[in-house]
């Protein structure tokens, strides 16, 4: 029979906290950043926390992957690499990079592996396959890829790991290749300080200066969410299903990391062995995942099956939560609705007020107010909306009695495991074994003389050796060998010996990297070439370094666009299209446009950004217009 494929579900980690929460929740491994270099300026953490977090992970054969993930500037390329030697030193399981300078320059052990990060623009099979004959042992997929593009790089490269986003926000830009922040507002999207470019409100106006959309979020997608689709990303080549949010909280982190992780669970129980968990332990839950109480613009599978019209939220950049019902009737401070929903004090409810304009679709305002009391179906607002109406759809993106659910313990994750008490020739021997597995786990031998007990011993044994409380582990059986074990031995030696081999395992898991890391090659050309950019500034190389190693690849021309700015450069390569949006798509629809192109976005401070359609890739350029 063939062997199974092990399955990774990948958890986001702002801190230790949401790290161990990751774990205890059902992730196989968890992504994090260290205090610089990250990709998340306002997600950094210690070396002692993140040594912290392997320790609490390795033990369920869980990984921590760290985020080295940002353009380096020369005067920050030591650090660096000291950095990342800092972190395989704590046992750190791979890095994930951007920086090819940082990449090239990075010796010590090679040991450990590196993955290709999202920001490196991995969406063609030539750039994975190129990736691969680095050295790479994983490549980070871009979100906009679908489903056929995923299997077919799996089946051109099928000797490197594909890791795809399953959930979370979305950059409407191709990640990596995103400068307008760096443009508008001087921060780096490539170096971890996006300023949310995308999020803000555009007129949309032609070449006459005639307004097309007016006031409306034209750059903002819904939230990624491809809870129903995780077989099919199985099926097509994805290892690791990977869930965005370095930046969300505690509460986030649980509720998402647990609704994928009960999916995946049930995808493998009917796999007929095909698929297993990345890592070990099984996990008891206090409540039921909900991904609609937690932050989300809306959800999108995205480009999963090709493109749809329901991908962006042009009326809000905000969270909207969960539908709850209608208004069914106002009276003076307080209004009934009509649903099947619960409330209590305090949650946060919203709708949308305003009124049509524009030429397709709605100039709506999501306005929000907290409920101060409850009585059945009917609300007191604190402060009663004004724009309120009846037959009005809410939300509540503020659900306060799943809010102190979640901040409590929700989770429970522990490895079965099979103690074996043996006799040996000079004492005993206790074995802690995986109850499922089968795998030597822990070891301790005890060297003392042997009595006959007097009195049957087995329930005092099996009580003491089951106290694994505190532990990740917790007692399935105890085996005695011979199977007529009849000896005394102290219930403080039973202790010790339980201590032991708990230790034991605790240091097996650190003293090793994950089963199924890979050596990571040597740096090498391999007869691929990387891909061509039109513009020298699209390889974000920001140091000698990088440069170097570009040229050494046939490129002799690389730059960043943070040191070597450009007038009016492509600030943005979306596959999100406002022609599409607008129902004016050129491959579905011939007639005339009912505007004269370009079409340009304009921002109240007067600015513009140029919009090009490129039809033949399927794609929508922002140019930067100054």
């Amino acid at each position: 029979m063939k062997e199974s494929r092990a399955i990774e579900l990948l958890a986001p980690a702002k801190n230790l906290a949401c790290g161990k929460a990751a774990i205890d929740h059902g992730a196989d491994a968890v992504y994090i950043g260290a205090d610089r270099f990250g990709a998340r300026v306002a997600a950094g953490n210690s070396l002692d926390d993140l040594a912290e977090l392997c320790r609490y992970a390795h033990p369920f054969g869980a990984k921590v992957y760290v985020t080295v993930n940002t353009i380096v500037f020369d005067n920050e390329l030591d650090d660096t690499l000291k950095l990342i030697s800092q972190l395989e030193q704590i046992g750190v399981d791979a890095i994930l990079v951007q920086d090819m300078g940082v990449y090239s320059r990075y010796e010590a052990s090679r040991l450990m592996p590196f993955h290709a990060s999202t920001q490196t623009d991995n969406r063609t099979i030539e750039k994975v396959r190129w990736l691969r004959d680095l050295g790479f042992s994983r490549v980070v997929l871009a979100r906009e890829l679908s489903l056929q593009d995923i299997r077919a790089i799996h089946e051109a490269v099928p000797d490197v790991e594909l890791e795809v986003f399953v959930h979370g926000a979305l950059c409407v830009s191709y990640s990596g290749q995103c400068y307008a922040s760096q443009y508008c507002f001087g921060r780096s999207a490539n170096r971890g300080a996006c300023a949310q470019f995308c999020r803000l409100q555009f007129d949309l106006k032609d070449a006459d200066g005639r307004t097309i959309e007016q006031g409306r979020h034209l750059l903002s997608l819904r939230d990624m969410c491809r809870i129903d689709h995780l077989e099919a990303l199985l099926e097509a080549g994805a290892v690791s299903l990977k869930i965005e949010g370095r930046l969300k909280d505690e509460a986030y982190v649980k509720n998402v990391t647990a609704a994928y992780s009960q999916r995946l669970n049930q995808i493998i129980a009917h796999s007929n062995g095909k698929y297993r968990r990345a890592s070990r332990g099984s996990v008891t839950y206090s409540f039921s995942p909900d991904l609609k109480k937690t932050f989300n613009r809306g959800f999108t599978d995205y480009f999963l099956h090709g493109r749809k019209a329901d991908i962006f939220s042009p009326d809000t950049p905000k969270a909207m939560g969960e539908y709850v019902g209608k208004v069914k009737e106002i009276r003076g401070n307080s209004f009934t609705v009509a649903g099947m929903a619960t409330f209590a004090n305090g949650d946060g409810l919203c709708f949308f007020s305003g009124e049509r304009s524009g030429v397709n679709g709605e100039k709506l305002t999501l306005e929000g107010f907290r409920v101060n009391r409850v009585e059945g179906n009917r609300l007191f607002p604190l402060k009663m909306p004004a724009a309120l109406r009846k037959g009005m759809a809410l939300y509540r993106n503020n659900d306060v009695a799943f809010e102190k659910l979640m901040k409590g313990t929700t989770s429970e994750r522990k490895i079965a495991v099979r103690m074996v008490l043996a006799e040996t020739e000079d004492g005993f021997c206790l074995q802690m074994q995986d109850a499922d597995e089968g795998r030597l786990l822990g070891e301790a031998t005890l060297t003392c003389d042997k009595q006959t007990a007097e009195k049957p011993q087995r329930d005092n044994i099996v009580r003491q050796l089951s106290k694994l409380g505190g532990t990740p582990f917790v007692c399935r059986e105890v085996v005695f060998s011979p199977a007529d074990f009849n000896y005394f031995i102290p219930s403080s030696l039973l202790t010790e010996m339980r201590r032991k081999v708990v230790d034991d395992s605790r240091n097996e898991a650190r003293g090793s990297r994950s089963e199924n890391s890979n050596e990571r090659q040597e740096t090498a050309n391999g007869g691929t070439l990387p891909p061509r950019y039109q513009y020298p500034y699209l390889y974000n190389a920001a140091n000698a370094a990088a440069q170097a190693f570009y040229r050494e690849q046939g490129i002799a021309e690389a730059t960043a666009l943070e040191t070597t700015p450009e007038r009016k450069p492509l600030l943005m390569q979306c596959r999100h299209c406002l022609r599409f949006s607008l129902g004016y798509c050129r491959k579905q629809d011939k007639a005339e446009l009912p505007w004269r192109e370009p079409l340009f976005l304009h921002l109240p401070d007067g600015s513009r950004y140029r919009l090009e359609f490129d039809c033949k890739h399927c794609q929508m350029n922002v140019y930067g217009d100054r």
